[in-house]
């Protein structure tokens, strides 16, 4: 029975999205766990992989078509040897799944009445998800065995598979950049999804929140030979760490958070939200734009476990992997442009958070100690902040503390 496949919902507050390519052609038989499409988001692409088999019998909507509303149908799924439904006839009524998004989060994608699949000699029984760790973590599924319906292997039988780790597979390469288009002696380059959607944030936040900046310099010797020092002493194999300074700004900004909750709010009509968790977001560039993953409980942690956790949410980011737990939320933000050689910088509030922390270079500077020139490894930072919640005194108060946290950081290993 032909069904419809339709545009799934990547997050609850998804209401369209465009659907950046196919994967398959009218005709092609279709199996369980074969990619399909690419949906393209406002933070990443995400594969959508079938859950049922057939024949891709008609494509509705073509790749690169925007705006694409969620449950609108897409194509038609229709069984081996049955007739494709003339265009705009209508397929079954939607009920349960059919494609599954994969990447970073997996999502269902609703769908007409699925039917069982009959068995067939050799073949594999496994969820989409199950299938993908499997391949990324090197396990072959005929050695494992399924705990689920009729023997289907699920996400626990293949987690519990990993007796050893093993090298993640490659991350999967980044969607290519729009195709320009040459108009009398201009290059235009098609916006993408996540681009709109970065200019519509950012006008609304330079437009409805009122920022203030405060800049203040801290010295950051002591910083970096302690960095230097446990660099050294970080153990081989498991455990292993290579501590930044970025893992060091993460930890104070957290730090200094739990002891000003009143920092770590946001704003709405009614009444100032403060987080019981102290959650930072770090800005990371990603070929389109940019994309906030979240360091979570932040002040709890140690700084090797936050270097560790930086390294792989800011790798997974730049393949567009992340789960959205991963980047959405968060109380506070940091923005580090440092390693570009930038100075100082004033960034714009990450709504609905109420600051956010820009950090520029380390460099060697002239300062003045005991009433002598003297040379420090001098770093500027500017808190951007909401008046609507951090006022000037509350925001020069939490600056000054993140300065103590990072000028004497054995604090912050206590």
């Amino acid at each position: 029975m032909a069904t419809n496949i339709l545009m799934p919902a990547l997050s609850p507050t998804m209401t369209e999205g465009k659907l950046a390519k196919w994967h398959k052609a009218e005709g092609d038989k279709i199996v369980a766990g074969d990619v399909i499409a690419e949906i393209e988001t406002d933070k990443a692409t995400m594969e959508v992989e079938a859950v049922d088999e057939g024949v891709l019998g008609r494509i509705l909507v073509p790749e690169g078509t925007e705006a694409v509303k969620v449950n609108e149908p897409i194509a038609v799924l229709v069984d081996e040897g049955e007739a494709v439904p003339a265009a705009g006839a209508p397929a079954a009524a939607p009920a349960p799944v059919v494609a599954e998004v994969v990447a970073p989060v997996p999502v269902a994608a609703p769908v007409v009445a699925p039917k069982p699949v009959a068995a067939s000699p050799g073949r594999i029984f496994a969820s989409p998800l199950a299938r993908r760790i499997a391949k990324d973590a090197g396990i072959a599924l005929e050695s494992v065995t399924g705990s689920g319906p009729n023997g289907r292997i699920v996400r626990a039988d293949v987690e519990k598979a990993k007796l050893a780790p093993k090298p993640a597979a490659a991350p999967r390469a980044a969607t290519p950049a729009p195709v320009a288009h040459v108009a009398g002696g201009v290059t235009k380059l098609p916006n993408s999804t996540m681009r709109r959607t970065i200019a519509r944030r950012l006008t609304e936040a330079k437009q409805t929140i009122p920022h203030f900046y405060l800049t203040i310099d801290i010295e950051i010797d002591a910083l970096l030979k302690l960095r230097g020092d446990l660099n050294k002493r970080a153990p081989e194999g498991e455990g292993a760490f290579k501590l930044s300074v970025n893992d060091f700004i993460i930890k104070a900004s957290a730090v200094a958070l739990r002891r000003m909750p009143l920092v770590n709010a946001s704003y709405t009509e009614e009444a100032i939200i403060l987080y019981d968790d102290v959650d930072v977001s770090i800005a990371v560039a990603i070929p389109d734009g940019l994309i906030t993953p979240i360091v979570r409980q932040a002040d709890r942690k140690s700084l090797a476990v936050i270097s560790n956790e930086m390294k792989e949410l800011a790798g997974r980011a730049k393949a567009g992997k992340l789960k959205l737990d991963e980047f959405q939320g968060g109380g506070f933000s940091i923005s580090n442009l440092g390693m570009y050689g930038i100075r100082e910088f004033s960034a714009v509030i990450n709504p609905p958070q109420g600051a956010i922390l820009a950090v520029g270079a380390g460099e060697p500077r002239a300062v003045v100690r005991d009433g002598a020139l003297a040379v420090a490894t001098v770093m500027t930072c500017t808190l951007s902040c909401d008046h609507r919640v951090v006022d000037g005194a509350l925001g020069a108060e939490f600056l000054a503390l993140f300065k103590t946290l990072m000028e004497d950081p054995l604090i912050l290993l206590m």
